[in-house]
């Protein structure tokens, strides 16, 4: 899982099941439970997208319509800044991605036999 680009459209890896209060184009308010996978930028607008189970499959919810964001994981309740949130939360899975992986590199090195020594 890795950024990447879909024409105009930045995508950034998301995860993480949210609770949202989103308002629809016609002004209606829900509260929708999301099992994120990706953050998208694109022209004039961000979505985020994911799993939404109660109302059928993947589906992407413009960033400026979410009124209020809940991580039950951490207990996080925002209502302002929203978007800066995601995109620092999407930045902090990204670093840790990385950091694992380094690890993991490093591990394999380790296990490799040395064939100079041999």
């Amino acid at each position: 899982m890795s950024e990447r680009q879909e024409g105009r459209w930045r995508v950034l890896p998301l995860e993480g099941t949210f609770e949202i209060a989103y308002e629809d184009s016609r002004g209606a308010w829900s509260t929708r439970r999301v099992e994120a996978r990706e953050l998208k930028l694109g022209p004039g607008r961000t979505l985020l997208g994911g799993i939404d189970r109660a109302r059928g499959g993947y589906r992407g919810f413009r960033a400026d319509r979410i009124r209020r964001l809940t991580d039950p994981g951490s207990a996080t309740r925002i209502e302002a800044g929203i978007l800066d949130w995601l995109l620092a939360r999407a930045e902090t899975q990204r670093r840790e991605r990385a950091a694992l992986r380094r690890s993991l590199a490093r591990a394999d090195r380790k296990r490799m036999p040395n064939p100079v020594a041999a």
